[in-house]
């Protein structure tokens, strides 16, 4: 129904962004590497490639920085046992071409490291998209570090997404400790969530 919204950039969180398109705000759901691209590139518009989720209870909006993430994205759903949540995570925890690569390479360690991903479903993902994403072009990750609102901590930015992308608070909680303790407090956003989803 959408195929992109582009406007003022009002709201920019780990998991989602307000983009405001002629008075109206639309509250769109993002991966991790989105977010990263918005906030590395200091954008004050945004143009974001969507998908709208029709459910019987409820409609969600999700959205991509470029349009390859999204292609990306339409094929994950399509796999059986791959539902938009669970994309969004894999997209969160993978870059875009990690994800792809670990497919076309039949790397079902790597995909079955996503939280929510058991090895069947890995087999199925890659046993399903492995020839597509052979020809699908994919963005590359760009490895400069993500910078985070003031008023708002790492380590708190880490929590809301991580309890947003449907970890219980207490585990968020000590995986985001666990990390600190491995990595030191100065790790960075994008970095501590995806090792946080790891665990």
């Amino acid at each position: 129904m959408y195929a992109y919204m582009e406007g003022n950039l009002v709201v920019l969180e780990a998991t989602h962004a307000v983009v405001d398109v002629g008075g109206v705000g639309y509250y769109i759901r993002i991966s991790l590497f989105t977010y990263s691209k918005l906030t590395r590139e200091q954008r004050k518009t945004a143009k974001l490639y969507t998908y709208l989720q029709v459910q019987e209870n409820a409609h969600h909006l999700f959205g991509f920085a470029e349009e390859a993430e999204k292609e990306l994205f339409l094929a994950l759903i399509g796999v059986s046992g791959i539902g938009a949540n669970t994309a969004i995570v894999m997209l969160s925890s993978l870059s875009p071409e990690e994800i792809q690569q670990a497919i076309v390479a039949e790397e079902v360690k790597t995909i079955q490291s996503i939280k929510g991903i058991g090895a069947k479903t890995a087999q199925r993902v890659i046993l399903e998209l492995k020839d597509k994403l052979k020809k699908m072009v994919v963005v590359t990750e760009n490895t400069n570090a993500t910078t985070i609102p003031h008023y708002r901590s790492v380590k708190e930015e880490a929590l809301l997404a991580l309890t947003t992308l449907g970890f219980p608070k207490n585990v968020a909680e000590k995986n985001i400790e666990t990390v600190f303790k491995k990595q030191g407090s100065d790790i960075d956003l994008e970095n501590l969530i995806k090792q946080a989803l790891k665990l």
